[in-house]
């Protein structure tokens, strides 16, 4: 019977996808760090920040971030950072500069800093898409009630 009891507290206790509670967070990127703020918002997103922890599942939460368009780089970055993507046809790569891209097109910016730190799979993939991204101040998730979290 001690057996049981003691074999049954040391086992490890694993989450399954229906067990987790999802909480939305709002944050504001207004003059944040970029590389610093999307770690935290990865480690928001993988669900490290719960106790209930566990590597292949999806234990995370969403976040929706705003002001996109105000995150900011340190140092000469902002003028050296590019951004390289390639189409898979002969000479179809095209190398976007930080300010070029966050002119157009600012959710990418952080979206890209943030997919880079998600693990390269299928639940990495899966968890991309718990992340909003919006270049003003306005978002429609305003129903889910978001927790405003500043990092």
């Amino acid at each position: 019977m001690k057996k049981s009891i003691e074999k049954s507290l040391k086992a490890t206790r694993f989450t399954h996808k229906d067990e987790v509670n999802k909480k939305w967070y709002l944050v504001d990127a207004n003059g944040k760090i970029l590389g610093r703020m999307a770690t935290q918002i990865a480690r928001i997103i993988r669900g490290k920040n719960n106790p209930q922890f566990t590597p292949n599942v999806d234990t995370g939460d969403f976040v929706v971030v705003i002001n996109a368009e105000k995150v900011r780089l340190t140092g000469k970055r902002e003028i050296l950072k590019q951004y390289k993507h390639h189409s898979l046809y002969p000479g179809g790569q095209k190398i976007r500069s930080f300010q070029e891209l966050i002119a157009k097109h600012p959710d990418k910016v952080i979206r890209n800093a943030v997919k880079g730190m998600l693990p390269k799979t299928k639940l990495g993939n899966r968890l991309i898409t718990k992340l909003k991204v919006y270049a003003g101040d306005s978002h429609p998730h305003a129903a889910q009630n978001p927790i405003t979290k500043q990092i």
